[in-house]
Order: structure tokens, then C-alpha cells, then sequence
């Protein structure tokens, strides 16, 4: 990152001060218990070029922002091979402390080594996913924390779209602390994970728990459901239930009580199926028709880079994007705090959630020989991925799963992106459809399709859209791309990048207009189920966003879009 465009971010960054623990909301919406005390905020921090933990620390970081990113304080770039070393000495009460106390780090990237009051806790090797660390014999009412992190963008690990060399559709490296670091505690018996399952009038609840004898609470419009049950699988019929839908997400928030343990969750019901209708298969919400009308969503913010600086900053963007008539956000090659996928239960976007990539990539053969037209390759060859890399993969996929499947927004999984580590893609489909059938699977978007997938998926920048007769749904998961730059809202000053160029607001709205009105709109009478628009927001060099990097400018007039949108329709 060059120095020219450290400015520019700042110039990004707001006026209002951060809180003094930033992003303090409860971190696992769908799983709340009443013990909780967040980490986030100022600690000591030092980095240095070998492990060993320093007697001194000389600078301060905000957690939870990464070392790159000016919230952090830090704005730095380390060379590889470079250790951050995070403090924080806090005080815990001994009332919070019960039989199991968990430590929670629910994004570090790429490797962290977790010392507690001088003790080696855990490591941990990862970036996306969340961690836990039973502390309990280790705290005490004052206590020191050291998290010591490496980041040398290993690519055997999830990486996603960051890259040393950024630029382009590559993006600046995030290390250390991204996510929420917090402390809970509970007792010997208690509720360890809920699986929820929904129709349009039942719910089912499976409990991974030691307890016997619990309470459920289902909170309605009109009375509360109460059942007393001993089996760690409850499956409820709704009386006069409420879908959760676009324009009304309803959501049945329900307490899980026992003497030992209490739970606060929610669900709602709803159904995402893919149906025929017309001569074509098409999605359906709550067995209705809908068409998908998407954008690309990376979840990059110029002063946190993958951390808002406030859930207010997800808020703004999922009801931006409504107000234009969107229906759906395709959360691109990340995973994001939980509270995002939160509000977008609450505030009813629907989401496809992207597995996020691992292994090398190839220009040449990933990028610039399909985006011509050759769509052809085979995914078995041992060469393509390392049993390493294709081991973690795997069970981040697993992961990921478990960790955001009772989220009713969620509609489809994207296993592979353009090829990007795709190895064995029909294992993995197999794999998906096992750990979750309720949802649509697609396995490879872009292109190299062995097959084994739920939708016809197609990128398309270079060429007209043209639907072809398919025996699955067809949707388009990314298109457009059209580029507008406005200079003083702009990461680079001196180039830019999309895929058609325009230098004036009023051709860039007709551009995107025509391409809707001419290209979209017709073919769905020819069986298009929907699309992904690249995207929401300009990222780093890429200007193609509706909205500019700092979110100051919308690039289109709302109206307009609310009047295509409502022409979308199967």
C-alpha cells in the first residue's frame, strides 16, 4: 500500500470518534447467553521479527481492527515472517466465573499463539473461523492476555481475496485480530449447539446438551409457546404461523431454559426451493416465485479494511441496497462477525454465502482462458491442490456450515469460485448436500462445472447475456462490473479498475440501465432465474460499485432502480 494511498483513507475515515469498545454487540446473536464480557478496545502491541514475547510493548491497537487498517492505529504493513504481539491485562469479577470458561477469538488471521497469566493456552491456524479456549484454570480476578499472531498469507489457508502484491481485483492482506475477542462462562451442564430446521408451520430444534429436563419459550404475536421436554430433539407445529418473507422477516425469538444453563435464539419460517414454473425451473420463497436480483457483497471498508468500524456500517448497506429494490447480497469469499448475517435475518435480505478459497491460483488458466470462452477442465488431478490444502478446505467447509446454517437468510452455498483451489468438486458437493440438504448448492460458479451442482451457474462480463436451454435452474452469479470513478472518493488516485468503463454519472445510469432493460429482463422469459451485479460498493482499486469505498456517494438514482426492479419478475 503506497503511501499516496494511506491518505486517501484517512481522508475515508470518520469524524465520529470510535466507541471505546468497538463493535460491544453481543457477538453470537442466535446463541445468547447473559454471560459475556468483551475484550475489544485499546491493548499494548509490538511487533518484531522473531517470537519471543517482548518485555515491552510500544505502541496501542484498537481491537478488533486489523494491523493494515488506520482504525487500528497501527496502518502498517509488516514484512513476512513478522510476529504481532497483542496485551491486555483485565479484571474479572468472581461472580462471572463458573465451572467452564470460554475465550473466544472469532477472527484471527493467519496463526495465533495464546498465552494467559504466562501460560501457553492453545494455537490455532486459520483467519475466518471462530476459536474457543476453555481458560477456566487459568483466570483469575486480575489477569494478563498475550495473543501472539503470524501472518505470511500461507496459501494452504483460507486467504480469500488478499494478496501481498495487491492490485486489481486483489486486495490489501488483513493480519492479526479482524473479529471479536470475548470471555463467557457456564456451568458443567449446559447447551453446547442448536441445529434448527424450519417449514412454513413447523420447527424442529436439535440440542447438542447434557441436560435433561428444559424449557422452550417461543415468543408469538399473539401468546407465548411453552413446552417442557427431556429429549435433545423438539419438533414443533406453529399455530397460525407468520413467513418470514422480504417485505415482513418475522422472526420467533425463543428462550431455551434449564436449571443450569439459559439460551436466547430465534428462527423463522421459510422455504427456498427450486421449482418449475413456466416451462423453467426457478427459485421459489415460500413457494412463490422470485427472481434473484443480487449483488456482490466482499464486506471491505476503507478504514477497517475487513472490519466495519459499527454493525451500523452492514445496517446502512442492507437497507441501501433494499431501497434500490435488491432482494439478495452474495456475501463474496468471506465470513463475516455473525451479526451481519443477523441483520440480515432481521432486516429480510437474502444471502448466498461463498466457502472461502485456499489453494494457488492461476491467472492464465482461472481467469483469462474461460473469460474467452474455454470452460472446459477436469478437477480430479492430484496436482491441483495439496492433501494439505484440500484437508483444510474441507473442514472449513464443515465449519462454515455449522457455524451460519440456522441463519434463515442463507439460501445457497458457493463452494468454488472461478476455479480458485477447486479440487474434486463432486466429493465436495457430496459433502455439502450431506451436511445440509435444506439448502441449493453451487458447487462451481463461474465456470468448470464437473456436473455435480444444483444451478446452472455463469459468469458473464465480456459478451451479452444469453440463456441456453439447461435441465437445472440458471442463474447468473456475476455480471456486469460497470466501472465510474469518482476521483475524490476514489483508493487510487491514478488507475482504476472494471470491466466497462464510463466518466460520467449520466452515461454510467444509462449503461447499467440498458444492460437490466436489454439484456436481463428479456431473458427471463427464456428460463434466467436471476443475477449477482459486481457490486455493491467500489473495493480498493476497483471502481465498479454502485456505492464509492467510503459509502458517500451513491453512483445511482433510487427511484429508477426501485422502477427496473419491479419489472425483474418471473
Amino acid at each position: 500500500m503506497s503511501k499516496k494511498q494511506n491518505n486517501l483513507i484517512d481522508l475515508f475515515t470518520s469524524d465520529e470518534p470510535l466507541e471505546k469498545i468497538p463493535l460491544s454487540e453481543y457477538p453470537r446473536p442466535q446463541f445468547k447467553r447473559d454471560s459475556y464480557i468483551n475484550l475489544n478496545g485499546e491493548w499494548e502491541f509490538e511487533a518484531k521479527s522473531n517470537s519471543e514475547i517482548p518485555l515491552t510493548f510500544s505502541q496501542k491497537i484498537i481491537v478488533p481492527f486489523c494491523v493494515e487498517s488506520s482504525l487500528s492505529n497501527i496502518h502498517k504493513r509488516y514484512p513476512k515472517g513478522t510476529y504481532y504481539f497483542y496485551k491486555k491485562r483485565f479484571h474479572i469479577d468472581k461472580s462471572f466465573i463458573k465451572d467452564i470458561v470460554l475465550l473466544h477469538l472469532d477472527g484471527v488471521d493467519q496463526e495465533c499463539f495464546i498465552f494467559l497469566n504466562n501460560q501457553l493456552v492453545d494455537t490455532n491456524k486459520g483467519g475466518y473461523l471462530p476459536s474457543s479456549f476453555d481458560v477456566k484454570l487459568l483466570i483469575h480476578e486480575e489477569n494478563e492476555l498475550i495473543i501472539v499472531c503470524k501472518d505470511d498469507l500461507e496459501t494452504t489457508q483460507l486467504y480469500g481475496k488478499q494478496r501481498e502484491d495487491r492490485g486489481g481485483m486483489w486486495y490489501t492482506p488483513v493480519s492479526g485480530i479482524w473479529k471479536t475477542v470475548w470471555l463467557e462462562s457456564y456451568n458443567n451442564k449446559y447447551f453446547k449447539d442448536l441445529k434448527i430446521t424450519t417449514t412454513l408451520n413447523t420447527v424442529n430444534i436439535s440440542i447438542n446438551t447434557n441436560i435433561k429436563r428444559k424449557k422452550i419459550i417461543i415468543h408469538t404475536e399473539t401468546k407465548d409457546i411453552v413446552k417442557e421436554f427431556s429429549s435433545n430433539n423438539l419438533t414443533l407445529v406453529i399455530d397460525k404461523p407468520v413467513h418470514w418473507t422480504l417485505e415482513h422477516p418475522f422472526l420467533y425469538y425463543f428462550d431455551l431454559i434449564s436449571d443450569e444453563d439459559k439460551i436466547e435464539s430465534y428462527f423463522a419460517l421459510r422455504t427456498f426451493t427450486i421449482q418449475q414454473y413456466n416451462n423453467h425451473l426457478h427459485f421459489f420463497l415460500n413457494n412463490q416465485p422470485i427472481f434473484l436480483h443480487g449483488l456482490l457483497d466482499q464486506g471491505y471498508y476503507p478504514d477497517g479494511i475487513y472490519t466495519p468500524r459499527s454493525y451500523k456500517e452492514y445496517e446502512k448497506d442492507i437497507i441501501t441496497m433494499k431501497e434500490l429494490g435488491f432482494n439478495t447480497l452474495r456475501k463474496h469469499i468471506k465470513i463475516e462477525p455473525l451479526y451481519f448475517y443477523y441483520l440480515c435475518d432481521k432486516l429480510g435480505m437474502l444471502l448466498i454465502q461463498d466457502m472461502v478459497n485456499n489453494g494457488d491460483y492461476h491467472y492464465i488458466k482461472e481467469t483469462v482462458i474461460p473469460t474467452i470462452g474455454y470452460k472446459k477442465f477436469k478437477d480430479t488431478s492430484k496436482r491441483l491442490k495439496s492433501p494439505q490444502a484440500h484437508d483444510i478446505f474441507i473442514k472449513s467447509t464443515k465449519n462454515t456450515i455449522v457455524l451460519l446454517r440456522n441463519h434463515p437468510s442463507i439460501i445457497m452455498w458457493t463452494i468454488y469460485n472461478e476455479g480458485w483451489g477447486q479440487y474434486l468438486s463432486k466429493d465436495l458437493y457430496q459433502l455439502v448436500k450431506l451436511f445440509d440438504p435444506t439448502r441449493i448448492i453451487d458447487t462451481t460458479s463461474g465456470w468448470f462445472d464437473q456436473g455435480y451442482s444444483d444451478v446452472n451457474s455463469v459468469h458473464v462480463y465480456f459478451r451479452k447475456i444469453k440463456i441456453k436451454p439447461n435441465d437445472k435452474l440458471t442463474y447468473v452469479s456475476e455480471f456486469g462490473g460497470y466501472n465510474y470513478r469518482i476521483k475524490e472518493h476514489s483508493f487510487n488516485q491514478d488507475n482504476d479498475y472494471g470491466y466497462k468503463g464510463y466518466k460520467n454519472i449520466a452515461s454510467y445510469q444509462k449503461g447499467l440501465l440498458d444492460l437490466y432493460t436489454k439484456q436481463v429482463i428479456p431473458q427471463i422469459k427464456n428460463g434466467l432465474a436471476g443475477t449477482i451485479y459486481t457490486q455493491l460498493s467500489d473495493v480498493e482499486d476497483e471502481t465498479n460499485g454502485l456505492l464509492t469505498y467510503d459509502r458517500k456517494v451513491l453512483k445511482v438514482d433510487k427511484n429508477t432502480m426501485l422502477e427496473l426492479a419491479k419489472k425483474l419478475k418471473v
